[in-house]
């Protein structure tokens, strides 16, 4: 757990995820539609139960990359994500298609871990593309029987850092109360969206930063409250949070956190904590997909009490023990 100084590449990335019908493909199509100031590249899994509007497309030039009536670009997966990334950026330094923002929709049966390791361990995607975020679409009419039944579709919600949930309107208010609650005991840390996806601000999927380092760290605090209004499903993805006053042992702490990652790392789907540490008056900042880590030194604690907070999401990760390690890492009085 070094602290490095991170480059930041200049091209940010979506991945948009959500089990099938759950209307990805409407929120495509609304984002390709609307004036808005960005020229975004969508990649689009030719696995998808629907395909882009093609009503939008002004001309059709390649087999895999078309032009949309505002200017953005789409493309089809047939191949190696890393590879059509390339050949993406390698058109846009040869001029020949001109975008700023890529929107990368997964196959509705896809778990997003694979695909969101690709922007920090591929050497030809990581020094020109930031991931910024993973939005899921979750469908609060059949989303729960979905859970259910999908594991990837689980997997989807514990990677969000921001989940949309749609077809409110479809279902009783309590309905889509309880389906809400339950993502949440899930996902602790991505906020929730009932929206309409054929009028969903694109504000709502782009620019999120939810893989920014940053000092924030959001947790509903209804999170905190045992709630037995709902039926508690045994879902194999939940959140827990880690709290202290104590400050932790730097040295501890990075050789815990490492054993951690190597024991639990494919059952870790996401991780982030703002930590007092020995030895610092400044926030440090961590946070890991799976087995990859990374943290740093962020602002003075000013006026602020020191504290820690860490939230784990995963797969039936063994919370207590967890916090048992946590609590040794911590330094002596």
């Amino acid at each position: 757990m070094q602290v490095e100084d991170i480059h930041e590449p200049d091209i940010p990335v979506t991945i948009l995820t959500g089990f099938l019908g759950a209307g990805k493909t409407t929120l495509l199509n609304r984002i390709l539609s609307e004036n808005h100031n960005y020229k975004i590249a969508i990649i689009e899994n030719e696995f998808g139960e629907e395909n882009i509007d093609t009503d939008l497309i002004v001309r059709s030039n390649d087999e895999q990359i078309v032009t949309m009536s505002n200017g953005c670009v789409c493309c089809t997966i047939r191949g190696d994500l890393s590879r059509v990334l390339t050949d993406l950026r390698h058109k846009r330094d040869r001029g020949e298609i001109d975008f700023d923002y890529v929107v990368l929709e997964t196959s509705g049966v896809a778990n997003p871990g694979p695909v969101a390791q690709t922007f920090f361990m591929d050497d030809a995607v990581a020094p020109f593309f930031r991931l910024d975020g993973v939005v899921t679409v979750v469908d609060a009419l059949n989303g729960g029987e979905t859970l259910d039944r999908e594991a990837n579709a689980r997997d989807q919600v514990g990677f969000a850092d921001r989940i949309l949930l749609s077809k409110c309107d479809l279902v009783s208010p309590e309905a889509a109360d309880e389906i809400e609650a339950r993502l949440r005991r899930m996902n602790a840390r991505a906020p929730i969206r009932r929206v309409d996806m054929g009028a969903c601000p694109v504000d709502e999927v782009l620019n999120i930063t939810g893989f920014n380092m940053n000092d924030i760290l959001d947790v509903d605090p209804s999170f905190f409250v045992d709630d037995h209004h709902h039926h508690h499903h045994n879902d194999d993805i939940r959140s827990f949070v880690y709290e202290t006053g104590r400050a932790f042992d730097p040295a501890k702490l990075d050789r815990y956190i490492m054993s951690l990652t190597n024991v639990y790392g494919p059952d870790l789907l996401r991780y982030k904590g703002v930590l007092f540490m020995k030895g610092t008056d400044r926030r440090v900042v961590f946070q890991g997909v799976h087995m990859l880590a990374v943290s740093d030194l962020m602002a003075p604690w000013g006026d602020v009490k020191p504290s820690s907070r860490i939230v784990f999401i995963g797969r039936n990760l063994p919370e207590e023990a967890i916090r048992r390690g946590l609590s040794t890492c911590l330094a002596d009085d």
